[in-house]
Formats: C-alpha cells, structure tokens, sequence
C-alpha cells in the first residue's frame, strides 16, 4: 500500500487556503508562490495519486534512491540526482521505487513564474508532458529546496514566504538552465569550450581547431554548443569580449586601441564596429556616457 507522508526524519508544510488567497493576490508571491514543500528520506512506499493532476507545478528532486512517475505521456524513471517537474493540470501518479526507494526533496508552486518555467522546459523536454532532467549541481539544488522548506517552517508571514519564493525561483533556474545544457557528460566539451573562449580572449577563434580540441567533427561541435547556448561559437566570442572590453572601459583609462588589442582586435576600428553592433554606441561614447553618470 503506497503512502503520502509518515518516513522518519521527513519534513513537510502546507500553506492554509486562507493565506495561499492573500499571497496569490498581489506583489511578487503572486507571480510565484510555494503552497507545500517537504523532505522525505528514504520514503518506502511513498505514492502519490492524482487523476486530475495538481493546481500548481510539483518540483520533486530525488537525492538519493530511485522512483517512477506515469502519466499519459508514459512512465518515467528518476533517478538519483534527477529532477522530475510536472506541470500544472497533468493528471499523473508518482512512487517510490520497492527496491531503492527514493529521498527526495520537494514544492508545489504557482503563479504565471512557474508557468513559464514549465513552458520552457516542455520545449525542451520533447512530446512528453513531465519533463526529468539531470541536475548539474545537486548539492546547490537541495541546499535551495532546504531553503524553501526551512522558510516554510519559519512562520507564514510575507518576509517568509518571499524568502521562499526567491528560493524557489532559483531551483526552477537551475533544474530549467540544467535542461537547456543537457547531460554534464554530454555537455563537458561545451563547458570547456566555452571556459577556453572565456580565457582566451585574444586569440583568434577557429572553430574547427576548436573541435579538434575536444575530440569533435566541426559540424557535431557547433551543433552542440548552439544547442547549449542558443548561439554560434563566433558570436559566443565577441559577447565575452564586448563584456571584457566594456569592463575596461569602465575601470581603466586605456586607449582604445590597447582595449581592441587586449579583447582580440588588432584593428580598432573593426573592434568598434563590432562593439557598435552589440552596444550601439562607439566604445568612445560608452565610456564618455559611463562618466556623465557618474556626475
């Protein structure tokens, strides 16, 4: 017989109706409000059941064990350091695995934040209606669902349950961001990428050398990285150097000239008409704009 709460150890609130009302009304709870959160460790028989679904997006991120999920876009597995999302309305049932039953870490929210959140992912998550993803960073994950949960615990106040809500916001960011990236050890060649472009920005980018590097074809590796960062390798480069040659402008009094040559521009005047096209305004003008308002 599956169970909804009762593991040892678990922790578990849910916001009265009353104060769910006030808080969904008006300022920034309204755009994102958490309802219930919880931790169950290793919750043997844990199930849940709902025909109609739930009013609010469910958040459960297993850090420990397994579990299964099934709606009518089919059965799902989560796995430890996995995040199972499911959107608002979707009728679904949820248990523990008999074998290695999950820990998990878990919230409802709602609100027009959470149904953007959800959205993005459904794009990203393919024809099926729940989206599981890998989570890159699990103890920053779990550490804001704490976060969530301990502000709960507080009290239902409006400071707590902004607390809550920022916390919440930061664990659909990154379980979301986490999706757009893909797998870690899919990803590993974009990440070092981009950490190569980022600590060479004086250097010419060439994008076959490039995939070279990272043991890819020229056509695999840029599909991978405008898949991971919505951009080309080229266009990535000049952002990270527009932002490198937007801080010297601001904190330095270098020529120019000696900023283009820093941020991999021999030529000032094609490295301002590049600046123009990402800023537009010469880096002269952003400069002299800086130091106008700080008049």
């Amino acid at each position: 017989m599956r169970i909804r709460d009762g593991f040892p150890g678990q922790r578990l609130r849910v916001l009265p109706t009353t104060v769910v009302r006030a808080a969904a009304k008006e300022g920034p709870t309204s755009r994102l409000l958490v309802t219930d959160a919880g931790y169950f460790p290793h919750a043997a028989n844990h199930g849940r059941v709902r025909r109609h679904g739930a009013i609010g997006t469910i958040v459960i991120v297993a850090s420990a064990g397994r579990g299964w999920c099934r709606t009518p876009g089919g059965l799902h597995r989560i796995s430890a350091t996995e995040a199972l999302v499911i959107p608002a309305g979707v009728p679904h049932e949820y248990w523990a695995d008999d074998d290695d039953p999950w820990t998990i870490w878990w919230m409802h929210a709602r609100g027009p934040d959470a149904g953007e959140f959800e959205r993005d992912l459904a794009g990203r998550a393919g024809p099926d209606d729940v989206a599981v993803v890998e989570v890159h960073d699990l103890v920053r994950v779990v550490a804001d669902l704490e976060r969530v949960v301990q502000a709960l615990e507080t009290d239902e106040t409006y400071p707590s349950l902004l607390r809550c809500a920022g916390a919440a916001w930061s664990v659909l960011a990154q379980i979301t961001a986490d999706a757009a990236a893909g797998s870690p050890v899919r990803g590993e060649p974009v990440r070092a990428a981009q950490e190569y472009l980022r600590t060479h920005l004086d250097t010419v980018v060439d994008v076959a050398a490039l995939a070279r590097r990272f043991g890819l074809s020229t056509s695999h590796f840029s599909a991978r990285f405008r898949a991971a960062t919505g951009g080309g390798v080229v266009e990535y480069a000049k952002r990270l150097r527009m932002a490198r040659a937007c801080e010297l402008l601001i904190t330095t009094e270098l020529p120019v000239s000696d900023i283009a040559r820093s941020v991999g521009y021999p030529d000032p005047f094609y490295f301002s008409r590049q600046f123009r096209s990402v800023h537009s305004c010469s880096p002269t003008d952003f400069r002299r704009g800086i130091h106008d308002r700080e008049r």
